[in-house]
């Protein structure tokens, strides 16, 4: 796992170079930033349990939680699922290894459960927040996790873009894992890496489509230099 509570993204470094795009956690392990997030959560926001792995009785209530997710009655709740993977990366953090973690939560709580969880609380904010939203199935989030690097971000907006199902995302971060291009992972389930559809105003429409005939280029290419631009 990483906790990159010391590392900020602020978009230039000191050098004057753009910081790149964080793909991990940024925020402390076990903190609620998702959950108690009253535009995602709703009024459930504040009684986010913050899990404090330097905590005693945080750490208690995590082996807890994870001991009560790991027998199965999560009942699809996308944010309990936040709660018990937040559970499962402050309990591996406090106790130091996924097997001494395991051993603190029992039941049915085993180092591969507890591993898959804590991964998912290691995914970075924009991620977490559409499963949150329930646009990304958490079950999908595993196998996002089990990426790294900016793959991580491509599987987790082409799985959106894309309808991708569970089992889809799991076969393609297999393919990614086995250095197969991401691209070509997701062309096997006819997926086009960068395709989104969007909606625009009317006249942003129209302006769009004009310029795009009178340079005879394609709309993508004018909209990927404004967002060149908009992000630089």
């Amino acid at each position: 796992m990483t906790d990159d509570r010391s590392r900020k993204h602020t978009g230039d470094d000191a050098d004057g170079a753009p910081d790149p795009i964080p793909t991990d956690r940024e925020s402390p392990v076990g903190a609620p930033v998702i959950r108690g997030d009253e535009s995602v959560a709703g009024p459930h926001a504040r009684e986010a349990v913050q899990f404090d792995p330097d905590d005693p009785d945080r750490l208690a209530d995590a082996a807890d939680t994870v001991r009560q997710f790991a027998s199965g009655d999560t009942n699809d709740d996308h944010l309990y699922m936040l709660r018990g993977a937040a559970a499962c990366a402050a309990l591996v953090r406090g106790e130091g290894s996924y097997k001494a973690a395991a051993e603190r939560a029992g039941g049915n709580a085993t180092v591969s459960f507890i591993r898959k969880w804590a991964r998912v609380h290691d995914l970075p904010r924009s991620v977490r927040k559409q499963v949150a939203l329930g646009r990304i199935a958490p079950t999908a989030a595993k196998h996002i996790a089990r990426v790294g690097g900016e793959a991580r971000l491509l599987l987790a907006w082409a799985t959106l873009d894309g309808g991708l199902t569970v089992r889809e995302v799991r076969s393609v971060a297999s393919a990614v894992n086995d250095d197969v291009p991401i691209a070509r992972a997701l062309a096997e389930y006819d997926v086009e890496l960068g395709r989104i559809e969007l909606t625009l105003a009317p006249e942003r429409y129209r302006d769009l489509r004009r310029r795009a005939s009178i340079n005879d280029v394609d709309p993508g290419e004018l909209v990927t230099d404004a967002l060149d631009e908009y992000f630089d």
